[in-house]
């Protein structure tokens, strides 16, 4: 049963740099026994029960029909609604299972949350941006392997040599950005939709 338990005045610390973010939460407190009072990042947990109501995060326990052909996960990565929508629905017509995140640190959580077969991520993004992102996945011995593409407005060599040595597997520029190239690359990472 819930009820109220008063008010109590408590010395809040952020959570150790060392665990990285950790999804929902922003800091942490202890009561005068001892016992831990976690501290909610409230703009985290509306995007995360924003996932659970539109289903995206549902719809990786549910299990496949036998003989079921299993469609292949990719998560896009990236702060403009436009960006994001006409990735999704690129991937979406060619059969992909896609995830969409809002930002660097929206994109490394879902990470830890699912499992993809592919990220696409922007650069210039709240929170964290998609070098950093890259970098942490190569960094994690978890996600080391998994396939990463930037797509950015970033258009000179020295931003495109940046993603690669941070790891992308390619580096796109949205000033380039053709629907068949960027298919072609998705292809040759990780193949066709449908295992």
């Amino acid at each position: 049963m819930d009820c109220f338990l008063g008010e109590r005045e408590l010395v809040v610390r952020a959570l150790d740099l060392r665990l990285g973010k950790v999804q929902d939460l922003s800091a942490v407190s202890l009561m005068e026994d001892g016992s831990p009072v976690l501290i909610l990042d409230v703009e985290d947990l509306q995007r995360s029960i924003q996932n659970l109501l539109s289903g995206r995060r549902l719809e990786k326990i549910r299990p496949g029909l036998p003989g079921q052909k299993k469609q292949k996960r990719i998560l896009v990565v990236d702060d403009s609604i436009t960006v994001r929508e006409m990735q999704r629905r690129i991937l979406q017509n060619r059969g992909y299972d896609v995830d969409v995140a809002v930002d660097g640190m929206d994109g490394w959580n879902s990470l830890y949350s699912g499992q993809y077969n592919l990220v696409i991520s922007d650069v210039d993004m709240p929170r964290m941006n998609g070098f950093d992102l890259v970098r942490r996945i190569r960094q994690d011995s978890r996600l080391s392997t998994l396939p990463v593409m930037i797509v950015s407005y970033k258009e000179r060599q020295e931003d495109r040599m940046r993603g690669l040595e941070a790891g992308a597997n390619y580096y796109f520029t949205k000033g380039d950005f053709h629907d068949e190239a960027f298919m072609r690359a998705i292809v040759d990472l990780i193949g066709e939709a449908q295992e």
